[in-house]
């Protein structure tokens, strides 16, 4: 399996088993346009073999403003679902991939740029950050997921608030409404800690963190139910899990501690 090939709009850093993947279009304040959107895709359809975490950072000082306004064309309303779509369809090789991915969130965190956001796993703010979903006052509608995963981090009255008055958080009061994990003066050393935790998990566990939880979120309680304790009985039967409770059992683990 080979690396896939990437716009000139991402760049990709290996540091061994975590990917650092850069918005780079620093020029345009990271703006998506389409081809950055589809090579999210591409990349997050085939990481890199070998990488448990990737790291979603970008050049310059904001992480993305959005669509990139110039490319918006005069699309009829089939041409508009198909864009829709095709953002749709990106961003959820992301959130339902199989590597972890952590964002790191500065300066313009914005209308597409934070539906982009909203797709990771965790997020690391620093404090220049800044959020908004400015479509309202431009006559249009949030088109890249922003309705579906923000309200389940913020929920709809605040995203109702954003989108009607155009209202801005910064990186305090987004912290505190649920838009990051973390607020950090350092976001890509935090984040790249974060990564190293997480690949130095069972990979079972990573899987099941990010195919099984979500699903099981969504579905009626019965199910939910019926869904982790298949998902515990297969981590746990694992070899890897085994050796790991022998290792706490022997006192070769830590205990958890604050």
């Amino acid at each position: 399996m080979t690396t896939p090939l990437l716009p000139p709009s991402l760049r990709l850093e290996l540091r061994d088993d975590i990917a650092v993947l850069w918005l780079a279009r620093p020029e345009k304040r990271n703006a998506l346009d389409d081809a950055t959107v589809l090579g999210l895709e591409t990349f997050f359809g085939s990481p890199p073999p070998g990488v448990k975490a990737v790291v979603l950072d970008a050049v310059g000082d904001h992480f993305s403003a959005g669509l990139d306004l110039s490319e918006l064309t005069e699309r009829d309303a089939f041409e508009g679902l198909e864009h829709s779509m095709m953002w749709h369809r990106a961003f959820e090789r992301l959130e339902r991939g199989r590597v972890p991915v952590v964002a790191v969130l500065k300066g313009a965190v914005v209308g597409g740029g934070l539906e982009l956001a909203a797709a990771a796993h965790i997020r690391v703010a620093e404090p220049s950050a800044f959020y908004a979903l400015p479509e309202g006052q431009r006559g249009l509608f949030v088109g890249g997921g922003a309705s579906v995963r923000v309200p389940r981090l913020i929920g709809a009255h605040r995203m109702t608030d954003m989108m009607l008055t155009g209202r801005v958080l910064d990186a305090d009061e987004g912290h505190a409404a649920g838009l990051s994990h973390y607020r950090v003066d350092n976001g890509l050393e935090h984040a790249l800690g974060l990564a190293r935790k997480i690949a130095s998990n069972s990979p079972i566990t990573n899987f099941a963190v990010l195919q099984a939880l979500p699903r099981i979120a969504e579905a009626n309680p019965a199910e939910g139910y019926l869904m982790e304790a298949l998902m515990a009985a297969i981590a746990g039967g694992s070899a890897e899990a085994k050796e790991r409770m022998r290792a706490f059992l022997d006192k070769r683990a830590g205990k958890v501690g604050r």
